[in-house]
């Protein structure tokens, strides 16, 4: 029973690795249709989003049994009450993305504007946080979850010069407030990723 135990806190493991990949995944395919303008990119980060859905509820739906069934005491039990916080921040990663998509969407739809702003940097700090709050969890490094938690205050600022750059750009050019707009959404929802990604960070310590 116990060797069973540890083998589905083994596959516990693997679908949360899993389920980070798809959730970065669909990041970088969100922030890769906005920096190409391609709609045709939009609709993968759509159809991603639904395989995160099934995984979450897969992980969910393990992790629920393994607490039912097994009864785990001490480091397994915070190990998979943790899974199970991580799983739903990890989902809410994959509806940031679909977020970010939207606002692509919209975009497309605008003449192109040069609005001086680098969302691919915001994006970037964004999914190597996810990346290495996920990296923390599974190798128990609170000293990298630590790493992410500084990562986030560069985030924070990322956002707020976006936040004044369009500001600014509205003032000026008030022709271009939909592209200010979308452009400050997008980078408020990877702030936002960011947010999740510090969620895990401060789980794990």
């Amino acid at each position: 029973m116990r060797t069973r135990f540890h083998q589905s806190l083994d596959e516990l493991k693997e679908k949360l690795l899993r389920m980070g990949g798809l959730a970065e995944q669909a990041l970088d395919r969100a922030v890769d249709a906005y920096r190409r303008r391609d709609v045709s990119l939009c609709q993968r980060v759509f159809e991603g989003e639904r395989q995160i859905n099934v995984m979450e509820r897969e992980i969910d739906e393990l992790a629920l049994d393994l607490l039912a069934m097994q009864q785990p005491m001490a480091v397994d039990l915070r190990f998979i009450i943790a899974v199970v916080k991580i799983n739903a921040d990890m989902e809410r990663v994959g509806d940031q993305a679909v977020n970010v998509e939207q606002r692509v969407m919209e975009l497309a739809k605008l003449p192109e504007a040069d609005l001086n702003v680098d969302i691919p940097r915001v994006a970037e700090v964004a999914s190597t946080m996810v990346r290495t709050s996920l990296e923390s969890f599974i190798y128990a490094r609170p000293d990298v979850a630590e790493s992410v938690l500084k990562m986030d205050n560069t985030l924070d600022e990322l956002n707020a010069q976006t936040y004044h750059a369009m500001l600014a750009v509205m003032q000026k050019s008030p022709e271009l407030t939909p592209q200010a707009l979308n452009t400050l959404l997008i980078s408020r929802n990877l702030e936002r990723v960011g947010d999740h990604a510090t969620n895990i960070a401060e789980d794990v310590i």
